[in-house]
């Protein structure tokens, strides 16, 4: 399984006014690239307070090209809306490094990084039981 789970808060910029044309063109841009995605999982871009977010979700059974295209997903967002900022969590069963942990991908001022999560893992026994072996 490729569990998924992540949000971003959409900025033009990492300053303190967005211009309202520029950012309502770069959500314009992000709904393009979400329409390209097609529509597995939770993609959902929504405005609220004057503010747009992005919540995405899903659990593929395997991470295949949908994992790299979420992933890419917080790329693209970061390259388009610089200001951006989000968190999107994700756990791999198959990843034979990272399979008992979820790892983090953060969005901050355009850039996404990667790191590990010390809430949820290791998977067994912070979420799950281990089984008879474990």
């Amino acid at each position: 399984m490729f569990e998924y789970h992540g949000w971003v808060t959409i900025r033009e910029t990492a300053g303190l006014d967005d211009d309202p044309s520029r950012l309502r063109s770069q959500v314009g841009e992000i709904n393009e690239v979400l329409a390209g995605l097609g529509e597995y999982g939770l993609l959902d871009l929504r405005w609220m307070n004057g503010t747009p977010f992005l919540h995405i979700a899903g659990m593929p059974n395997h991470r295949g090209v949908w994992g790299e295209q979420v992933i890419g997903l917080f790329r693209r967002v970061g390259r388009i809306a610089p200001g951006s900022y989000g968190l999107l969590h994700i756990w791999d069963d198959e990843d034979a490094e990272e399979g008992k942990t979820f790892r983090i991908f953060r969005l901050a001022r355009g850039v996404v990084t990667e790191h590990a999560d010390s809430l949820l893992s290791p998977l067994i026994p912070t979420v799950e039981d281990g089984g008879p072996a474990e």
